[in-house]
């Protein structure tokens, strides 16, 4: 699966990959659920210097469960969450799958801070599941 493309929900940041996903996950912890609006956050991870992004975005970095820190990367106009980088995950991007032109291909194969995650949400039982980040 080569050449990703996506874009923020005014159209002002583009972004491009041609890199093979390193994971497709699912995020349930609360930083994912307030920056998303949502109950998790589904995530494409790819090596950070695979990524072509175009137009401006903000930053708000913040530390993680782990103590280092997350940086969010969105669209100043719209607020479009686009890419995250964590310091605890060098040299990886994550995309924000809902932000991919395509979603067609996405699935996820885990699943991380289920301890966090909002007792309604029932996913996929074929996906490897950690309590909070595994190892």
């Amino acid at each position: 699966m080569a050449g990703i493309e996506g874009g923020c929900l005014c159209g002002r940041v583009r972004y491009s990959a041609d890199a093979e996903p390193a994971f497709v996950g699912v995020c349930h912890c609360t930083d994912c659920q307030k920056f998303g609006g949502s109950a998790f956050a589904t995530m494409v991870g790819i090596p950070a210097t695979a990524l072509r992004l175009t137009g401006a975005v903000k930053t708000f970095s913040k530390p993680g469960d782990s103590g280092k820190l997350i940086h969010r990367r969105f669209c100043p106009e719209c607020g479009s969450g686009i890419v995250e980088e964590a310091d605890a995950l060098p040299g990886m991007t994550m995309i924000s799958v809902g932000t991919l032109d395509d979603r067609s291909w996405v699935r996820p194969a885990s699943q991380i801070y289920c301890d966090s995650a909002q007792p309604w949400v029932r996913l996929g039982e074929d996906l490897r599941s950690y309590a909070k980040m595994p190892n």
